[in-house]
């Protein structure tokens, strides 16, 4: 192994941290949303189930981002193009 091997499998160990990273936007758009449809359902009661279905299928969107994010930091990870 040499110098340029350990320097691409340590940038990628850094870009996987870093897509990692992308998990906490889509954990604190999806509190917000929980919060302001709890409010919601607080103020009417009568539309509680289509409030929680649209509020669902948000954070559901929402999520995909992390996912993204994690599956490209394992794939950083664990894919290594230069394993022979």
């Amino acid at each position: 192994m040499d110098f340029n091997e350990n320097f691409i499998y340590g940038c990628s160990a850094i870009g996987a941290g870093l897509a990692v990273i992308a998990g906490i936007g889509p954990g604190v758009g999806q509190g917000i949303a929980a919060g302001h449809g709890a409010a919601a359902v607080g103020r009417n009661p009568g539309a509680r189930s289509e409030i929680m279905s649209t509020m669902l299928l948000g954070q559901a969107v929402a999520e995909t981002t992390g996912l993204y994010g994690l599956l490209v930091a394992m794939l950083l990870m664990f894919v290594k193009p230069f394993k022979g």
